[in-house]
């Protein structure tokens, strides 16, 4: 195996483990996808994802699927993927330049915003930080029909925090730290969204302010690493805990 892929396969393994100590995950459904590098594939869009059927804390780098945009098993894995996971997915790695990792939850917080008709609310400190930054994509049903794509491309434009109404939250990054460092945030502040609103109206954050905070932020900026430091002291966690994800 390349170095590169196992590097990879190692890092995306990793971010599995995370999201379930983090309770991001929604029994053996949803995804998160990894672009292989052009140093593995020779440039052709290949990505991994999870094999259909595992909890994410079953999910190893060897047994992670490579995939191509067209949906084909590429290292004879034996496990099935999931069709809404690769149709929504391979939508975007095939058509955002840069996407290289997406990410999708369906927590509670994220799917209780998606399903309100305000949407995010620019009324707490982490809201305020994704100021212009908020996709949104109107429900069309369970992502299994590919002829949706070119509407999700068209909601999602460049920003790299979406909302999919009715539906849960999706992030996509330059690199996998940087997709999780733009939908930690989005979770939070769905999840302080959700607490303001059970009891009474959000105190507003004025739109110059939140542009300010969105400026100021740089946990999202690659030349401030882009969520790697956050992301790497994670996995020291996991790896105190169970290291499994290696194998």
């Amino acid at each position: 195996m390349h170095p590169d892929e196992r590097a990879a396969r190692l890092q995306l393994a990793a971010c599995y483990r995370i999201f379930a100590l983090l309770g991001w995950t929604e029994m053996i459904y949803n995804h998160i996808t990894l672009r292989l590098p052009d140093s593995v594939t020779g440039g052709a869009k290949q990505f991994l994802i999870n094999p259909f059927g595992l909890h994410y804390t079953e999910v190893t780098a060897s047994n992670l699927v490579k995939v191509d945009l067209d949906g084909t098993v590429l290292d004879g894995s034996r496990h099935p993927i999931n069709p809404a996971g690769y149709v929504l997915h391979s939508t975007i790695h095939g058509g955002i330049d840069g996407a290289h990792c997406v990410m999708h939850t369906h927590t509670t917080a994220g799917v209780a915003v998606a399903a309100l008709a305000s949407g995010l609310s620019q009324s707490n400190f982490y809201s305020a930080q994704l100021h212009d930054m908020v996709a949104y994509h109107d429900f069309e049903g369970i992502t299994i029909h590919a002829e949706e794509g070119p509407r999700v491309l068209a909601s999602i434009g460049r920003r790299q925090a979406v909302i999919l109404r009715n539906h849960g939250l999706l992030s996509w990054g330059q690199t996998l730290p940087q997709a999780f460092a733009v939908l930690w945030t989005l979770q939070r502040a769905c999840e302080i969204q959700l607490a303001t609103q059970s009891m009474g109206a959000p105190l507003p954050v004025p739109e110059a302010i939140a542009a300010k905070c969105t400026r100021d932020a740089l946990q999202f900026d690659p030349r401030h690493g882009a969520g790697q430091d956050v992301f790497n002291a994670l996995v020291r966690q996991v790896d105190r805990l169970d290291d499994s994800y290696k194998n």
